[in-house]
Order: structure tokens, then sequence, then C-alpha cells
């Protein structure tokens, strides 16, 4: 199980940073590609952690694939998310601090699938969005990402 708190003093305290990639996949008609988390319930963009063997731009590409079941290009930089206060905590006993790259990306092809870290993957119109479970430092990464000619968030 996973838990994530933002700026509360009773978050434990993080014993690990792991880097991670995700990608905002938005297709032709203005959807972007989410998955709800099998280990939080919440939906999110795909993306996961970097391996020693990998660069963040090919990680994202890795993640999206596992997760999803799409082929994607990297295209830009939506920002970097690495905010002190927002701790993640696994039933393990690591507690990681965020420091999230999330990318934009375009669809090259592939087939929809859903991978044991999720439990739906779906293309949600923008103002689908509000409606779903999502945590607010993934819905600060959507925004970002649907937002025309935004600078890269850098936080």
């Amino acid at each position: 199980m996973r838990r994530e708190f933002f700026d509360d003093p009773a978050a434990p305290v993080p014993n690990r940073v792991v880097v991670a990639a995700s990608a905002a996949v938005i297709d032709d008609q203005g959807r972007i590609l989410l998955q709800r988390r099998a280990d939080s319930g919440l939906w999110a963009l795909p993306g996961g952690v970097m391996e020693m063997t990998e660069s963040l731009p090919e990680s994202a590409v890795r993640e999206v694939r596992e997760e999803t079941g799409f082929d994607i290009e990297i295209t830009g930089l939506v920002g970097t998310y690495t905010d002190p206060r927002h701790v993640i905590a696994y039933d393990d006993g690591e507690v990681r601090r965020q420091f999230n790259i999330c990318f934009h990306a375009r669809l090259l092809g592939g087939i929809l699938s859903v991978s044991p870290e999720s439990t739906h993957v779906q293309w949600t119109p923008p103002e689908e969005i509000d409606a779903l479970p999502i945590h607010h430092t993934q819905h600060l990464r959507i925004t970002h990402a649907l937002t025309p000619k935004a600078p890269p968030h850098l936080g």
C-alpha cells in the first residue's frame, strides 16, 4: 500500500530519495492518458522509478509501455517536481521524498492494456479530471501538461 502526505506535520520522515519519471501523453482529441494506481486507488500519470541502465526519458517511455501498453516519444518537459513537503510512504517501511521529472509525450502506437500496477487505464478529457480522485501533486502535473505553451515547472 502507498500513502501520500503533503505539508503534513504527522508525515513520516523520508528515508530515501528515488528518481522517477512520468509522461503526459495527450491524444489528438485533447484527452490525457491516466491510470488508476493499484497501490493507492488514485488516478495518476503513468510513470515510475528510473533504472540504473537508462536515462530519465527512457524511463518514462518504458514505464508508459509497461503500465498502459502504449509506445510514446518524448517531445518536451512538463517540469520538475521535487517539493520536500511531498512524502510517500509504503507498507514495507520505505518513505520517499518526491523526485519526479514529468515529460510531454506523443503517442506512437500500441494497444491499451492494464498492468499489475494499475486497476484501470483511460484517455481522460480535461473537463472530467476534477471528478477523479487524484492527489493534488499529480493534479498539478496534469494542469501544467494541459496548459498550452507553459514554460516547464521548476519545483
